[in-house]
């Protein structure tokens, strides 16, 4: 073999039998697939207790129908049926005691995460009626025209 090429081959075995070397002291024990499987993929079965006191801030569209079953039903019926309310709520963790009132983001830029138009179409998201932002209205917020409980043309304010 001509140097050119033996002396990158050298290299990246190399790097590779280094990398082999320093794994068993840098990559956890417990870490890898564990009873169930590929069901969780690859994880540390020693960071399961702390991931267990992690506080769950979302609460789910589930938690809102008590109080809100008008928003909930104008909802189901409107393209925005698959969004949860606390994308555009924010987190429900202790409402209505603290918050008492959750945050409504009505910025443009809530509305333009889903609705800036995309220019290539093998996105799943280039499905949605998508908007140009430098010419659809650019200083106007969407909900001070759009109701977005009610996203369609009827849903014009």
């Amino acid at each position: 073999m001509k140097n050119h090429v033996l002396r990158p081959l050298l290299v990246v075995l190399g790097l590779v039998a280094l990398v082999l070397l320093i794994r068993p002291f840098y990559v956890p024990k417990d870490f890898g697939v564990h009873e169930r499987g590929y069901m969780y993929g690859w994880y540390r079965q020693g960071n399961i207790e702390d991931w267990k006191k992690v506080t769950v801030k979302y609460q789910g569209s589930e938690s809102c129908k008590d109080c809100h079953p008008d928003k909930i039903e104008t909802l189901s019926q409107s393209p925005h049926a698959i969004i949860q309310c606390e994308n555009c709520h924010g987190p429900a963790l202790e409402h209505p005691s603290a918050p008492e009132k959750l945050p409504i983001d009505r910025t443009r830029g809530q509305c333009l995460r889903c609705h800036t138009k995309l220019s290539y179409p093998t996105s799943a998201r280039a499905g949605l009626k998508g908007i140009d932002p430098g010419s659809h209205n650019p200083d106007t917020e969407c909900v001070s025209c759009h109701n977005p409980h009610k996203p369609s043309l009827e849903g014009l304010k």
